[in-house]
């Protein structure tokens, strides 16, 4: 069976810090898939933040619109655990990119790496919209 194999960004450009909750965990005891894919859009808002932007809606005008999601998951998380998620991106095209998050536990143990494909999207004319100039500035 093949794995889902994510390439990580030559160098990470922000860090969001979370702390695991009980409501975190599923049956199985550990954070739940569920909830990994809500760190990565919190860690997204976070690094958006960091740059400027107030919303996802609102980067220079554009919203932007996930087109694709994978995990790969390295060592369970508990609760009440701090774990770092590192955002980086890569594979740029005139309409977006990708958003790389490596998760690292307390101990530096590697827990998960994550991606997020966006693409920028006009929600006043409900189209794609070219990378933002001033976005690209901003990450450079």
């Amino acid at each position: 069976m093949s794995r889902v194999k994510i390439e990580e960004p030559h160098k990470y450009l922000f860090t969001a810090k979370i702390t695991t909750r009980i409501t975190d965990l599923n049956y199985g005891g550990h954070v739940g898939n569920d909830r990994i894919f809500a760190f990565m859009h919190d860690a997204r808002v976070q690094f958006l933040k960091s740059l400027g932007y107030e919303s996802e809606l609102d980067i220079d005008g554009l919203g932007n619109i996930q087109t694709d999601a994978a995990i790969s998951y390295k060592a369970e998380i508990f609760a009440h655990e701090d774990i770092s998620i590192e955002v980086g991106l890569m594979d740029f095209n005139k309409y977006g990119c990708d958003f790389i998050y490596r998760f690292t536990k307390a101990d530096g143990k590697l827990a998960a790496i994550g991606k997020t494909g966006i693409i920028f999207f006009d929600y006043e004319k409900r189209k794609i919209a070219n990378m933002p100039a001033s976005f690209i500035e901003k990450i450079e």
